[in-house]
Formats: structure tokens, sequence, C-alpha cells
């Protein structure tokens, strides 16, 4: 019962301690790509180690060094022990509930999401096709529409949605910055990353650390995007785009927009002096981020590395069942 309840203790460490600290490390705007991995890591650990958690419930310690025989054994006397008193068979029990709970949950909340996404796209290009035109010298539909906006639509049908206030709000460099933008969207596939962080929202509504991280992502998300057009364009030219195109805000249901409630923050960050993460703290994340996957499985598989050093089957167990 110690792995359980160590995980149950990295759970609670992560979900207090893990947005909070991501937060105050700034420089991952530096590197939104690394930003990205590390809010999904953190994520990713939390839902390993209350998985892992009720795995070791459901399952004992069984030890893995030894050849296949005895541990088949091992396994079916383990088993049988674990679930032979009432007590231990509803602990059990409670653990493979849960573990399957959360795999199930998750699993449907992906599928819901990625379903009604994938209906709202279909929707907005049925829509497209009657009231857009294409654009003669850029590679997007134009809709008539008296706010400043340009989005991107991901998925089987991609496209590119300029408003023809926009056309008139942006001049040509700067028009080749949000295009840019929302290409950098499309070929990052961006909206598979937000998919992943709303089912986590949605599938532990109540959980605060899944509403940061799909907050956060849709930030970083943005500001990769940004990076991507300014290797086309000047840095300040992309600012001033989504200066022109932070007033309005408008992004329909299930696309990506260079414009929305985090346009000001990434301004500032364009126009401030451009500074490179560099490789020794990409390394360090990189370190870091693998240790946070792989701390919630050592501890699972530590109960079981340990019983390996003991006799499979010990002479009272052997005696006891000749």
């Amino acid at each position: 019962m110690i792995a359980p309840a160590v995980l149950m203790v990295l759970t609670v460490m992560l979900t207090v301690m893990g947005p909070a600290l991501l937060r105050r490390i700034s420089w991952l705007e530096r590197s939104p790509r690394i930003g990205i991995a590390a809010w999904q890591t953190l994520s990713v650990s939390i839902v390993l180690a209350v998985l892992l958690a009720g795995l070791s419930l459901a399952v004992p310690a069984i030890p893995w060094t030894i050849n296949l025989a005895d541990w088949i054994r091992t396994c079916a006397m383990a088993l049988l022990a674990q679930y032979s008193t009432p007590g231990g068979a509803v602990v059990s029990a409670t653990g493979a509930a849960a573990a399957g709970a959360i795999i199930v949950r998750v699993t449907y909340c992906l599928a819901v999401d990625r379903a009604v996404a994938a209906r709202t796209r279909r929707t907005q290009v049925n829509a497209l096709a009657l009231i857009a035109r294409p654009h003669l010298h850029y590679d997007a539909l134009v809709i008539d529409h008296a706010a400043a906006a340009a989005y991107c639509l991901p998925g089987r049908v991609r496209q590119i949605v300029l408003t023809s206030a926009a056309l008139s709000a942006l001049d040509h460099n700067q028009l080749l910055a949000v295009l840019a933008h929302e290409r950098a969207h499309l070929r990052g596939r961006h909206d598979l990353i937000l998919a992943a962080a709303d089912a986590l929202q949605h599938a532990f509504p109540r959980v605060t650390i899944f509403r940061t991280a799909r907050r956060e992502l849709g930030r970083l998300v943005e500001m990769l995007a940004d990076d991507s057009a300014a290797r086309h364009s000047d840095r300040t030219t992309v600012a001033t785009a989504l200066v022109r195109l932070a007033e309005h805000g408008l992004t329909p249901a299930a696309a990506l927009g260079a414009g929305g409630e985090s346009a000001p923050s990434r301004v500032r960050r364009l126009i401030s002096p451009f500074r490179p993460l560099g490789a020794g703290r990409s390394t360090v994340a990189v370190l870091a981020m693998g240790l946070l996957v792989a701390s919630p499985i050592f501890l699972a598989m530590a109960p079981a590395s340990a019983a390996g050093t003991m006799d499979p089957c010990p002479k009272d167990t052997q005696s006891m069942t000749m």
C-alpha cells in the first residue's frame, strides 16, 4: 500500500505546486515549444500518477527479476492472496475501477470533443462555400465583415479566412505576417495540442490545474505561431498586425485566430528584445520534463523491484501449498 499513498502525495504536490512553478518560470515564454511541452508533461504526470495509484491498488507488487515460469506462478499466488480476503478484494476492486474510470472518462471526452469540433468545422466550411470568395493574391478566403479578423480552420479541409475589414486594416507586409501565423497553426497541428487539453479540462472540470494548463497552452500556441511569422516578417510588423486584429478578437468556435485575449501580452513580447532560450536552459528543461514523467512510473515500479530481491516462493508458502 506504500506505492499508492506515495503516488497520491505526488499527485497533490504536482497539482498544487506545478502550476505556480511553471507560471513563475518566465523564460519558458522565450521558447514556447518547451513551454507547451512543460504544461503537457505536468498534465500527463498528474493523470499518470493517479492512474498508477489505482493500478497499484488493483495489482500487488510482483517480482520481475525472475524467470517467466516463476513470475507467472508468483503472479497467481499474489493475486490469490490479495483477493482472498474481503478487505483486500474491496481495495483492489476500487483501485481497478478508479483506473478504468480515468481511462474511459478521458477517452470519452476526447472523442466527444473531436466529434463536436469536426462537426462545427464542417458547418463552417459549408457556410464559407456560400459566402466566402478566394482572394486573388493571398492564399485565403475572404468574407465581408465589419470586424478585422483572421483565423484558420484546421482539420481535413484546411482554410485560412480573412475578413474584408482585415484587408482594409492591414497593409501587404502585415497580411503576409498574419498568413504566416495561420499557416504555422495548420502546419503544426496546434488544434491537437488544444484538443488534448480540452479533453482533460472537460473530463475533470473541478481540477483547477487542467483549466490553467488549457489557458496557458492556448497562449503559448499563439506565441509559437507568432515566432513562426516573425521568421518571415519583422517582429514589429507582426506586433502591429496583432494590435489591429486584437481590437475585435473575432474567432469562430473550433478555429484558431491571430487575435484574441492573449494578443496584448504577445505584442509586448514581440516588441521586446529577442532573447533565445539557449542550449543550457533548454537541456535543463528537457531533463526536468523527463524526470517529471519518469517519477510516477518509478514510484509504481519500485515495490516490484524491491520484491525482486526476495524469494518469490518462500518455504512457508510452499509448505502451505503442498
